[in-house]
């Protein structure tokens, strides 16, 4: 998931989504130390993760719906993103299942794919409006 939101990054044209993509990448390498019980690490905080997801609502007028991603190669990516944080969240809730991950983890890694998407909800609304100015 990080190499693809590393890949949304690296198409990102957006001052402001490229910083929050940046930061997401720390925050998945932070999450992937704190899953492998790396001394001192805690897990990243979910809030943060509710906060883009309030942004983006706020920004874009928005709810969650369905959509063909495809509109931009940076909204693209963040759905094949979503796709593979999906797929995470599967493993993580077997691994909270087993008492191998603590609920904080499966939270934050259930939490993730909503940011993602509403990260390519911004970014292609950010294009449209640009476009039509």
């Amino acid at each position: 998931c990080q190499a693809h939101v590393g890949m949304a990054r690296a198409f990102c044209e957006l001052k402001e989504i490229y910083d929050t993509l940046y930061w997401m990448e720390e925050q998945l390498g932070l999450l992937m130390g704190y899953i492998s019980l790396y001394p001192g690490l805690s897990c990243p905080d979910v809030n943060a993760l509710e906060e883009i997801v309030e942004k983006v609502g706020t920004i874009t007028g928005q709810k969650f719906r369905f959509i063909r991603p495809g509109d931009s190669k940076t909204g693209a990516a963040l759905h094949v993103a979503r796709t593979v944080a999906r797929r995470a969240e599967r493993v993580a809730l077997k691994l909270y299942r087993t008492k191998e991950l603590p609920l904080e983890g499966y939270t934050y890694i259930n939490r993730l794919s909503d940011a993602i998407y509403a990260l390519s909800l911004w970014y292609d609304h950010a294009i449209r409006n640009e476009e039509s100015l």
